[in-house]
């Protein structure tokens, strides 16, 4: 039998208001859109609903999956396929884009990456810096539980795979130093979302692509549990309090928004 759906309003995930359902898509639908290609339709319809308060744009799909569930049917053999920079060419951006944002991080800065895959990026960040890097990811290393806080948690292209956004983002703060800052990348809804709608390469169920932010969302996610989030071209840092390691670049805050605005 086919999934069947509430037609009505569901709580949004984020600030609690009745969120309507916006449309489907099938389970097929991946990023690899963005290069014009596609899958074999699923035959399986995956409805995703946006909050009219927030505009965080969700599917409750995956709500009941068990982690075994994901490994076996997303996170599997066939996900390179769909995210083919997943092994090695994320890992060695992100390396770029920390030693530009952290020029000179302290000897004893300790480094977590949730949700490294691998560990490709770990490696490669502990070669090029000499910092303490650990990896933790869920799925991949389920048993490698990080312990204690790190001055930076890097996170990328996570959120948008969160079922429950609010216990993600819990787990996650409870993994950064007091002075420490969260360090992600997620693709957020533009100005010319509701034109593209869930015509959006970046909404992709077969990337386990499920939570897709507005900037609004992100920001109210984090002020619930007492962080700031600023973003710096196209890296979102959030924290609780500016400290040595971040000063310079919450400085470049203003500036990237007057560059939006011209």
């Amino acid at each position: 039998m086919l999934p069947i759906v509430n037609p009505g309003p569901a709580p949004c995930k984020i600030c609690g208001a009745a969120a309507p359902l916006m449309g489907v898509v099938d389970f097929h639908k991946s990023c690899l859109q963005r290069e014009g290609k596609t899958l074999p339709m699923s035959g399986i319809p995956i409805y995703y609903r946006r909050c009219p308060q927030c505009s965080f744009v969700f599917t409750d799909a995956f709500d009941d999956w068990s982690p075994g569930a994901f490994a076996r049917r997303l996170y599997n053999a066939d996900y390179a396929v769909v995210d083919p920079e997943y092994a090695e060419d994320r890992p060695a951006t992100s390396v770029k884009a920390f030693e530009a944002l952290f020029p000179k991080p302290p000897g004893s800065t300790r480094v977590l990456d949730y949700g490294g895959g691998s560990g490709k990026f770990a490696e490669l960040l502990a070669k090029q810096t000499g910092v303490s890097v650990t990896s933790y990811d869920p799925f991949a290393a389920p048993s490698r539980q990080p312990s204690g806080t790190y001055e930076v948690v890097t996170c990328f292209e996570v959120l948008e795979h969160a079922v429950q956004p609010a216990e993600s983002v819990a787990a996650l703060v409870g993994l950064v130093a007091r002075d420490g800052v969260l360090l992600m990348t997620t693709l957020l809804q533009n100005a010319d979302f509701a034109a593209n709608g869930l015509g959006w390469w970046y909404i992709a169920p077969r990337n386990g692509h499920i939570s897709i932010h507005s900037p609004a969302s992100l920001a109210l996610l984090f002020k619930k549990v007492g962080f700031t989030v600023v973003t710096i071209s196209g890296y979102h840092l959030a924290f609780k309090a500016i400290s040595p390691l971040i000063a310079h670049l919450v400085k470049k805050v203003p500036a990237e928004a007057a560059k939006k605005k011209a």
